[in-house]
């Protein structure tokens, strides 16, 4: 690990790893201490991101269907969370998946993916009866964020109960030791108990809580993905957001050496100024790309709109129909189209064929029955940020947990 330059955030403590003692370290309670030293430029940058969370909600209340928008953009999230943890599967992978096809990837990345999305929507419905943000909250959302797919021999649900590390093949040359197992479920019920009582402002709060998680380490796997999961259920909790589109994601993707780098400097320099600015930059930036996003949509579906009653002329009422229909669900089949628009069979399959020979409306499962049929342009404004191949897209070992139970080879994702 590298050189501990404060003790604000913690300090090194002694550790066993095959009867070997090693250095880990062991976080303080938040809130920090001396307390946060913000400037006015940190104050007006917090506003912002307030500021445009707030529009945000605004613009998707403007949309044909809010709660597609949100429907997506969870998914989008869950794929983009994957990704980060080195799978290949895309959104339409997994839109495949939830709607019965196979996937183009191998099976247990999709599902990985599709545990992202129950976790998140089994933690709202939590949330929304009441629920706090506890213990048995986190380990619930960790089973069902890792009980398929690659990680779901790694103890779901369960705190560790051994020594990990972040990168390198051993601890002895690790970039992080997180604190030692015995450490842990304090340190949980510690950060909950914060979540809960601190009046902090609740974007404060879910950035400092997000850095404590990651610091704490406390899974086997999964610490990543429900790290920035936590941050989505602080805002929910406390109503910062009506509806989960909030997700960084995307972000600390694109950021993802800086997103690295800041979390050290806190645990080591005791830097919590720093990352609370590269966090509120990337609330600011993530809402207003979201935005953009919801005002794109509303741009493509009524620049749609118009192509058709210029090209289609005598069909044009069939066409605006089906157009509406596919702005509502946009990875449809032609039977959900007739029902959602009130057209016959044969009229919806002529009026997607036209689509398809325009390019409006691409067909995904190149079979002859059960087929589905997607709005592209939308899924291209929706997808933006998760094409494979994109900055960020391979795997790396920075930032992957290991432990001796994990094969060193291949260790656990974040």
């Amino acid at each position: 690990m590298r050189e501990l330059k404060s003790d604000r955030s913690g300090r090194r403590v002694a550790a066993s790893y095959d009867g070997t003692t090693i250095q880990a370290f062991l976080p303080r309670d938040l809130p920090p201490e001396p307390p946060l030293a913000l400037t006015p430029a940190d104050e007006n940058l917090i506003a912002r991101a307030n500021q445009a969370i707030g529009r945000l909600e605004g613009i998707r209340a403007t949309l044909p269907d809010a709660k597609l928008f949100t429907y997506f953009y969870v998914r989008k999230e869950a794929v983009l969370s994957a990704q980060i943890e080195g799978t290949q599967s895309s959104l339409s992978d997994l839109l495949r998946f939830e709607s019965g096809a196979m996937p183009g990837v191998p099976l247990d990345e999709v599902e990985e993916v599709s545990d992202y999305i129950a976790a998140m929507e089994m933690s709202i419905v939590a949330l929304s009866t009441g629920r706090s943000i506890d213990l048995e909250l986190i380990r619930n959302v960790h089973w069902t964020l890792t009980k398929s797919g690659r990680g779901a021999h790694l103890t779901p649900g369960k705190l560790r109960d051994e020594q990990n590390w972040v990168g390198g093949v051993s601890p002895f040359s690790a970039e992080y030791v997180p604190p030692p197992a015995a450490y842990v479920p304090a340190l949980v019920e510690s950060l909950t108990r914060y979540i809960r009582e601190s009046n902090a402002p609740t974007l404060v709060k879910a950035a400092l809580a997000h850095a404590q998680f990651e610091t704490i380490h406390p899974f086997f796997d999964g610490n990543g993905r429900l790290g920035r999961l936590l941050v989505t259920l602080i805002l929910q909790a406390e109503q910062v957001i009506l509806e989960p589109l909030l997700y960084l994601s995307l972000y600390f993707k694109q950021h993802r050496n800086v997103y690295y780098e800041s979390l050290q400097r806190v645990r080591f320099d005791g830097d919590w100024e720093q990352w609370l600015r590269f966090f509120m930059q990337g609330v600011l930036e993530i809402s207003q790309q979201a935005a953009e996003t919801a005002s794109q949509l509303l741009a493509l579906v009524e620049a749609d709109r118009t192509r058709i009653r210029g090209e289609l002329k005598t069909s044009a009422s069939s066409a605006l129909r089906v157009i509406d229909a596919l702005a509502r669900r946009p990875v449809t089949s032609a039977k959900q189209v007739v029902d959602a628009s009130g057209l016959t069979l044969p009229t919806v399959l002529s009026t997607l064929a036209t689509f398809r020979a325009k390019g409006i409306v691409a067909e995904l499962t190149g079979g002859k029955k059960n087929r589905l049929f997607a709005y592209s342009g939308y899924l291209d404004v929706i997808n933006r940020g998760t094409e494979l191949g994109s900055p960020a897209r391979t795997a790396t070992t920075e930032g992957a947990t290991a432990s001796r139970r994990s094969d060193i080879a291949s260790p656990q994702r974040e």
